[in-house]
């Protein structure tokens, strides 16, 4: 018997007062023209009404799209995400107490889901010890009317864990690019395998039901079974997207490219080049830090600039990027294809990127500074009314011994050139970074510092350290004022280092630095 359904029957489907996953990386492997039918469906009959959603990385367009859809008071009545920052009418949902809401890290949701395919009722784990989403402080909930506590703190063996509660799943709602009338599903447009087998099985194992939205459909039996990201045997109801081009992009960028599903590859140097600036700046004093055949990752917006600048200093066949969307290798994408790459070496579902990176497998992670403190904890997740979420970066920046936050010193309207190998501030940014108190720990210093780890902040004129005895200033960069443009620009009084050093000059001119072999040289010589 066919599984493939009209979109109404995979829409009745959901009850109201069911428990709703979604798989997704914004809006690649997002189903949203099922989202759209659910929203739909509630508007002309108020059902189904009174869901909770979960979903492990932010799913929306910031244009009306994905989760934006179910923004829809009594629609959703519980939130579970791991990053809102796509999604501004669910931010206001939340804001507005119209929902309770919980941001929990991407690495534990899409784990979650692989304990709950196991038919288990707890998920614990070391990460988000000492963060928001510690009891302790937070407890991942994010409004007045989120009450329940589903993180608690435990002691096995003497050691602290978090405790995650895990939802009975009545429905999940995958995407894949063809279906057979079986349900056995392939993924050959998709950028990543990401959470869609994971999210399906997580239904499964609770006793729920799938449904799969697709571009294409095929007969049985067709489909040769190397290629079957999904079975057939997790599937419950196939629907086909009704306009693909809307409802089911690859991302948010393009509607189909080949190469962002790993079907060929593209030329070297694809990534170009980053313009003479304030984000360059920073992006190569942050490469200065890398270990040569290193297992990098690298968070959005100004870590990217790593890579460009790994490239331009001859670098890039020496480092391995990896993204939490499950690529190995290749080039990560940034802006509407984040999550995405190219001619990456291999592909991992989320759920066994996380095993890795949890498991310390990173040598080095690159990850951006929105606010940092006098004790060395970073946000990057709240800030007053905008909730962001956390995303990947609780589990990546707790669990990487080498930690490197990068960001401008100062936000909103910050310029600045560089003149002969020095900086030049032109104006100072309105809003300091560096402050007494962030507003959410989404990185917990203490915690680096009780596990020795690494961490540093690099910003265009300044380098930090998290040492023991606390955040110390180590670098300057040559043309910068001590007093007026570092110290008086910061909320608290930093620890200054006794051997405070200038940053290299070549940072700030003009050309490539020849760092190659000055890396190479050095990781030699430490026996790297």
């Amino acid at each position: 018997m066919s599984k493939v359904v009209p979109m109404e029957k995979a829409v009745s489907m959901i009850r109201s007062g069911a428990t709703v996953v979604t798989s997704g990386f914004l809006i690649a492997g997002t189903a949203d023209g099922v989202i759209d039918a659910v929203s739909r469906s509630f508007d002309a009959t108020g059902a189904p009404a009174g869901l909770t959603v979960m979903y492990a990385a932010g799913q929306g367009d910031k244009a009306g799209g994905q989760h934006e859809r179910w923004a829809k008071k009594g629609l959703v009545t519980r939130w579970i995400g791991g990053h809102f920052g796509f999604c501004p009418k669910v931010v206001d949902m939340i804001n507005n107490n119209e929902a309770e809401a919980y941001n929990l890290p991407l690495g534990v949701i899409v784990e979650m889901y692989r304990a709950m395919s196991r038919g288990e009722k707890y998920y614990i784990t070391n990460v988000g010890l000492e963060t928001f989403v510690d009891p302790r402080l937070e407890g991942g909930r994010l409004n007045a009317v989120t009450k329940e506590d589903i993180v608690k703190l435990v002691r096995l063996e003497g050691e602290e864990q978090l405790c995650y509660k895990l939802p009975k799943v009545d429905v999940a709602i995958i995407r894949a690019t063809t279906a057979d009338t079986n349900g056995n599903c392939t993924i050959e447009d998709e950028i990543l395998p990401m959470d869609i087998l994971s999210a399906a099985m997580a239904a499964k194992g609770c006793g729920g039901k799938v449904i799969v939205q697709v571009k294409h459909v095929v007969k049985a039996d067709t489909i040769p079974s190397r290629q079957v990201a999904v079975p057939g045997i997790f599937v419950d109801a196939v629907v086909l997207a009704e306009q693909p081009e809307i409802h089911h992009r690859q991302c948010l960028d393009r509607f189909a490219d080949p190469a962002l599903a790993g079907a060929c590859k593209v030329p070297a140097g694809a990534l170009g080049t980053e313009p003479f600036g304030i984000k360059k700046f920073i992006g190569r004093r942050c490469a200065m830090e890398l270990i040569p055949d290193a297992v990098v990752n690298l968070g959005a917006g100004i870590p990217e600039k790593v890579a460009l600048v790994a490239e331009e200093e001859g670098l890039s066949d020496r480092i391995i990027l990896t993204t939490e969307s499950g690529l190995i290798g290749g080039i990560p994408s940034g802006g509407g294809s984040f999550g995405a790459g190219v001619n990456g070496w291999a592909e991992l579902p989320e759920a066994s990127q996380f095993d890795f990176y949890d498991g310390g497998g990173l040598d080095v992670t690159y990850l951006g500074l929105a606010e940092c403190d006098r004790y060395g904890n970073v946000n990057v997740s709240h800030f007053g009314d905008t909730i962001a979420g956390c995303g990947g970066f609780i589990n990546i920046s707790q669990n990487t011994k080498n930690c490197v936050f990068c960001g401008t010193f100062t936000a909103d309207g910050l310029r600045a050139r560089a003149e002969n190998g020095r900086l030049v501030i032109l104006e100072e940014g309105k809003k300091k970074k560096f402050v007494s108190d962030v507003q959410q720990i989404t990185f917990s210093g203490n915690y680096a510092r009780k596990h020795h780890m690494n961490v540093m902040f690099i910003t265009e004129r300044a380098v930090f350290r998290l040492l023991p005895e606390g955040l110390t200033l180590t670098e300057i960069a040559p043309g910068v004022d001590l007093k007026t443009q570092i110290l008086d620009q910061m909320g608290f009084q930093p620890r200054i280092a006794k051997n405070l050093k200038r940053m290299d000059r070549r940072v700030f001119e003009e050309g490539p630095m020849g760092i190659r072999q000055e890396i190479l040289k050095r990781a030699a010589a430490s026996g790297f």
